[in-house]
């Protein structure tokens, strides 16, 4: 599915980091998201979006 929307926990496993982390990257716009009331709904897309901006980085 293209605009796959991921929940906060399924972000955390995904990414196998914590709480914390999630917000601060949230929080920092790193990874590309809204919120609907308090509930964080997170683009898959934005997700993989920020895994390659990480790899390019390493290289």
């Amino acid at each position: 599915m293209e605009n796959e929307i991921m929940r906060f926990e399924e972000v955390m496993e995904f990414l196998s980091i914590g709480k914390n982390t999630l917000y601060t990257l949230l929080n920092n716009r790193e990874i590309n998201a809204f919120k609907i009331g308090k509930v964080w709904k997170i683009p898959k897309k934005s997700v993989e979006e920020y895994i390659e901006r990480k790899v390019k980085e390493n290289d």
